[in-house]
């Protein structure tokens, strides 16, 4: 008579099971059961029970599952080791006396019920597992009139971890890849056999495996034998590979076996990227036969891994102090079966290699000509075999990073050097790589500049409603409104389309009011106007900007004085000269007589608008016809009226050359 906390015991299960454990405790047990009673043939027979209440358009949920077999039955031996808590009865077939309380689990209830040999006599004994103290419950004996020993086990009422799929044959694929060494075992597997309840629908699971139309078939290796660890504690260990046909949704797994029972598994695209699809064989032309797809299932078995199964059978417990010399991890079996599993499907995982790395050049060519230094670095296993765009780039970027700390980490060593000539990094070397990455990164931004000129170029066509974008949008292409230099940061603009020297002014402004004013500008700049930074002097230019929106002519007309662009920089030029405006942080704006001021307009060059810019404010046509200009000088003023398509063809001429250079 047992005395045990059964319910405690059952709610302290922490370890990986799922509703199949039990499912495969049960079917373990019975094979041992026939091993015992060397009968054969062998015969066991999963019953699935479902519920009495049907479900509209689908199978009735499963509530109870019966395993019956001909084996040993319960002998009063049998039955005293069921009543022990972690009983050493089956300790050499890998029993951990435990198992049957992951029924416990997962269902409200066990029952047993059994015949066994007594001598020349039969018995029969049921009993149920008990939920409280005792282990053994209802148990009674009785004589019988069979004479064939078997047992019959029921799991009854399942608990809210339910089967997510109902349909058999998915259940038996299952149960089949979970005791796929029984059945590929050199030892005799007795016939498992499932069904519905009634004994309809049967599926014989050892039907799975053998013949060419089977759905598991055994892959030959060479060697399925591999070894770890340091030679004095060496484990050894062993692989079985499999092609899975008509997988369905799964994936290639790799699964760590105790005793004959799978415990772990594990994606093998997780260490090998090729295996996140699906394979196909192939037909006598070479050519894929798309109806016979297979994943493939690796099987670790190994003592290491029967000496450190969990209780419950739901993982392992490896050491996992990494500073104990000779530890083995999970990890490092299941990457050494990984790559065994790669050289056994061999060639298909080569094309695969070689459409990533086609993949990855058509990305670098296409979209990321920056990176081509870099390229032959990328370690291609760290990538996933569908990597998008962005996934490259990030395995890129992590190698230019790695590259500017280290190439900062050995500046800082030379310049820490007290005698650069006899430093133990070569000068030259390290300055070719800065000189490299600099080609590298001007390459990108120049790249940038493509981009930006196919938005700008976008945003100059009209939408499906036949209308141009507005003003704002193509301001915010070129300077962000509402903004300054002194808090826009350099990349952040691309005043490179107007004029490449205005990325190079100590001042900017963007449709903000300049201080001191409500008068505000579309863009003013204010500063050197070419490659030399200056402070605040009077010699330095003032640029001013006027964009107006795509087919726009309504500012040439004498009611809207007010958007007049002409007018409007003449009136920024003279408040500036007047003093009435301040830098942002607040000094004077200084200027004299002689501080030259540029204005530009950008705007729709139509008929009206060149008629306009002609008869009423005295411009003069470009050489191309595509601008115009006129000098004030009482104000020291030069002002340009130029097209949107003009401003978008001189930047694509402009930086043509650095495109047609790259490729791009």
């Amino acid at each position: 008579m047992s005395n045990i906390n059964v319910k405690g015991l059952v709610d302290n299960i922490r370890s990986n099971t799922t509703v199949f454990t039990p499912l495969i405790e049960l079917i373990v047990n019975a094979i041992q059961a026939i091993e015992e009673a060397e009968v054969e043939p062998g015969r066991i027979k999963v019953h699935v029970k479902r519920s009495t209440q049907g479900e509209l358009y689908s199978l009735p949920p499963i509530v109870g599952i019966e395993v019956k077999d001909n084996g040993i039955g319960f002998t009063e031996k049998n039955r005293n080791s069921f009543d022990e808590l972690y009983t050493d009865y089956k300790i050499k077939k890998g029993g951990k006396g435990f198992g049957r309380f992951v029924c416990l689990k997962y269902f409200k209830g066990v029952h047993i019920k059994s015949i066994y040999s007594d001598g020349d006599n039969y018995k029969m004994r049921t009993f149920a597992m008990g939920l409280d103290k005792e282990i053994i419950v209802n148990e009674d004996i009785q004589d019988t009139s069979e004479k064939e020993t078997g047992t019959s086990v029921t799991l009854i009422d399942i608990k809210d971890d339910k089967f997510l799929n109902k349909k058999l044959d998915t259940i038996a694929r299952s149960l089949v890849e979970k005791l796929l060494p029984y059945f590929v075992s050199e030892k005799y597997c007795p016939e498992i056999l499932l069904s519905e309840a009634n004994g309809s629908n049967a599926i014989i699971l050892n039907q799975y495996i053998g013949g060419k139309e089977a759905l598991i078939q055994e892959l030959s290796i060479d060697s399925g034998k591999f070894s770890l660890g340091s030679d004095d504690r060496k484990q050894d260990f062993s692989i079985r590979i499999f092609k899975i046909y008509s997988p369905g949704s799964q994936h290639s797994k790799i699964s760590l076996i105790a005793h004959q029972r799978e415990v772990t598994e594990v994606s093998t695209h997780s260490y090998v990227p090729e295996f996140i699809d699906e394979f196909y064989d192939k037909l006598a032309n070479g050519n894929n036969n798309q109806e016979r797809n297979y994943i493939v299932k690796s099987y670790v078995l190994g003592q290491y891994l029967d000496n450190h199964v969990s209780l419950e059978r739901g993982g392992f417990e490896f050491n996992t102090d990494k500073e104990i010399l000779n530890t083995i991890e999970q990890n490092h079996i299941e990457s050494t079966a990984a790559d065994l599993t790669k050289n056994a499907i061999g060639q298909e995982i080569t094309v695969r290699q070689e459409k990533k790395q086609t993949r990855v050049t058509q990305y670098i060519e296409q979209d990321a000509p920056w990176h081509r230094k870099i390229v032959e670095e990328l370690d291609l296993s760290a990538l996933s075999y569908n990597a998008s765009n962005e996934d490259i780039e990030i395995e890129l970027q992590k190698i230019k990073i790695k590259k500017e700390v280290d190439q900062k980490r050995k500046v800082n060593h030379v310049l820490e050097s007290t005698n650069l000539e006899n430093s133990d990094i070569s000068i030259q070397e390290l300055v070719d790589e800065i000189s490299e990455n600099s080609k590298n990164d001007l390459v990108h931004y120049v790249a940038s500049r493509r981009l930006i000129l196919d938005i700008f170029r976008k945003s100059l066509k009209r939408n499906k409603e036949g209308k141009y974008s507005s003003e704002g949008l193509m301001h915010d292409i070129i300077f962000p409104r509402k903004k300054n230099s002194e808090i826009i940061e350099y990349e952040q603009q691309n005043l490179w389309i107007i004029d490449e020297r205005l990325n190079f002014t100590t001042y900017l402004s963007s449709d903000v009011p300049l201080k001191g004013n409500s008068d505000r500008p579309d863009i003013i700049n204010y500063g050197q106007r070419v490659a030399f930074r200056g402070d605040n002097v009077k010699s330095n230019p003032i640029t001013i900007f006027e964009f107006k929106k795509p087919g726009e002519e309504g500012f040439i007309n004498p009611s809207a004085w007010k958007k007049d662009p002409v007018d409007q920089i003449k009136r920024y030029v003279t408040k500036i000269r007047k003093g009435e405006f301040t830098t942002p942080d607040g000094r004077n704006i200084q200027v004299t007589e002689n501080t030259p001021f540029y204005g530009y307009i950008i705007c729709e060059i139509s008929k009206k608008v060149e008629e306009w810019l002609y008869d009423q404010k005295s411009f003069k046509a470009l050489p191309d016809g595509l601008g115009w200009f006129h000098p004030e000088p009482n104000i020291n003023l030069y002002m340009e009226a130029l097209s949107w398509d003009k401003l978008l063809n001189d930047a694509d001429m402009r930086n043509k050359i650095f495109f047609r250079k790259l490729g791009i």
